[in-house]
């Protein structure tokens, strides 16, 4: 399993299917496209999810990411707000997805962080890398936004945030 379909899938909002899953999710682990510092961000999260009841993983999902704005999973709102330059964007990321033959069959926008990891789990690591740069600063912000609030959260975009890093291709 790539590492961008897990973080697709623990991004999403949790429910009882992640919670129930996720002795599936610990068995990928040696499979996993990741360095030693991302497994063990991984599975600190993974951790906390088993540590705390659904109810409570669920609130604390609200309020860190629909009841404020500045840690928001849509990255278009990060960089118009609701501009109405954040149309066209919507509309050439849904584009995109089309160009590479993926029907997104979801309500959210294309823009939604876990859309957009689930689309990239379908690359290679350099297209995925730099497919990703294009966020880098988006991601950058909503990384910092959350590790000053010590959500859980931070750790799962760092990893996506150093994914996004160019020079990993020149290395």
């Amino acid at each position: 399993m790539k590492i961008y379909k897990l973080l697709s899938v623990l991004l999403e909002y949790p429910d009882q299917e992640l919670i129930e899953h996720i002795p599936e999710l610990l068995e990928i682990f040696p499979q996993l496209d990741a360095d030693n510092i991302e497994r063990d961000a991984l599975l600190n999260f993974i951790n906390h999810l088993q540590s705390l009841p659904l109810t409570e993983l669920q609130s604390d999902y609200v309020k860190t990411f629909d009841m404020v704005p500045e840690h928001s999973l849509h990255l278009t709102h990060h960089l118009f707000g609701d501009d109405k330059n954040r149309g066209p964007a919507l509309i050439d990321l849904g584009e995109l997805y089309k160009d590479y033959g993926v029907e997104v069959v979801t309500n959210e926008l294309p823009d939604y962080l876990p859309l957009i990891l689930e689309f990239t789990a379908y690359m290679d690591d350099s297209e995925a890398t730099v497919f990703l740069a294009d966020a880098k600063k988006v991601l950058a912000v909503l990384t910092e936004n959350l590790t000053k609030v010590e959500s859980p959260y931070a750790a799962l975009l760092s990893i996506i945030e150093n994914r996004a890093t160019l020079s990993k291709l020149a290395a």
